[in-house]
């Protein structure tokens, strides 16, 4: 299990796990029928683990329900995400119910509720300095990002609601991105950038240097 950052105020992780307890008993049948779901959809393992960067980009990992098959072409080759993503899945997408396991990353330590979203790995030598401080906090479910836009941003736009978060974090803050999440979610907004599936890859800023490296 991972150490809770000492540099994080301690009435945020008391939430934390006071409310994100609370919530895993309240959601505990819907947990259940959606395991079974995508058990009997996509197989097992039920659920998608990737390695993400958290708090100052040290690597965890990171549960999410599947939302795609395995499926390969002839030659052995994975299929476009557009032809892996079931039915199931882009209705868990919809009302991001395959984020739910997430909640156990709050419960391990690795994530916060309201916090960026952890993104890639291989992204980390692609920020600007500035962007690499959104690495200041834990990582979140949800996060001001996805309240004022969520996929549906340009990367610059998260990158830089991302960083006001860190500069502006209060206990209220965090209940207002939870209250406005939960309507946001039920208005399904925001979910994809115009006609892209999944969000398109982050290349990096061509106008700044990767973080650490000197400007001059």
């Amino acid at each position: 299990m991972a150490m809770f950052p000492e540099s994080v105020p301690v009435s945020k992780r008391c939430f934390d796990m006071i409310a994100t307890a609370l919530l895993l008993v309240c959601i505990s049948p819907v947990l259940l029928i959606v395991s079974v779901l995508v058990w009997k959809q996509h197989g097992s393992p039920v659920l998608f683990r990737q390695i993400r960067p958290g708090y100052r980009g040290k690597p965890f990992k990171m549960f999410k329900y599947r939302t795609m098959t395995e499926d390969r072409n002839e030659r052995g080759v994975m299929l476009p995400d557009q032809m892996r993503l079931t039915r199931l899945g882009q209705f868990l997408r919809d009302f991001s119910l395959d984020e739910l396991p997430g909640f156990f990353n709050v419960i391990r330590g690795e994530m916060s509720l309201v916090g960026p979203r952890p993104l890639l790995l291989q992204y980390l030598d692609r920020y600007s300095q500035a962007q690499m401080r959104r690495h200041e906090v834990l990582p979140g479910v949800t996060g001001w990002a996805q309240i004022n836009g969520r996929n549906a941003l340009t990367w610059e736009d998260k990158f830089r609601m991302d960083v006001w978060y860190v500069d502006n974090w209060s206990f209220w803050l965090d209940i207002r991105i939870l209250a406005i999440t939960f309507w946001k979610v039920l208005k399904r907004e925001g979910i994809n950038q115009p006609g892209y599936l999944t969000p398109p890859e982050f290349m990096g800023n061509p106008e700044d240097p990767p973080s650490g490296e000197d400007p001059t």
